[in-house]
């Protein structure tokens, strides 16, 4: 693939960096390199990208685009994210292609999750 001109990476705030990276090495199976106290980049995510240290956070209500997982067992990974002290802000709904839910990591920032295999 062409990589000119694409969307090669991601920032994204964190008030915890630690918690961050906790939370995303246990759901998701991130990795991580620190670059000094304010800043972690994480890979085998998907696309790269990292986390910035700041108290604001992203959500959807607030305007921000929505970073979105596939996961191939929606209820599996929704009960890791809930074991990892994320919290279900939006439950499971479907929508045309699939069912996705959205959920808020352990520093408030909200993603989604989404599946287009059916429930069994």
């Amino acid at each position: 693939m062409d990589k000119h001109e694409k969307i090669n990476y991601l920032e994204l705030p964190a008030k915890d960096l630690a918690l961050a990276k906790e939370f995303f090495a246990t759901v998701f199976n991130c990795s991580f390199i620190d670059y000094g106290p304010d800043y972690v980049a994480f890979s085998n995510a998907g696309i790269e990208g990292g986390f910035y240290k700041s108290d604001k956070n992203i959500s959807t209500e607030n305007g921000s685009a929505l970073i979105v997982f596939y996961s191939s067992n929606l209820e599996g990974t929704q009960r890791k994210i809930e074991q990892a002290n994320g919290s279900i802000i939006k439950p499971t709904f479907p929508f045309p292609g699939g069912r996705r839910f959205h959920f808020a990591d352990p520093n408030g920032n909200e993603y989604a999750v989404w599946s287009d295999i059916e429930k069994k």
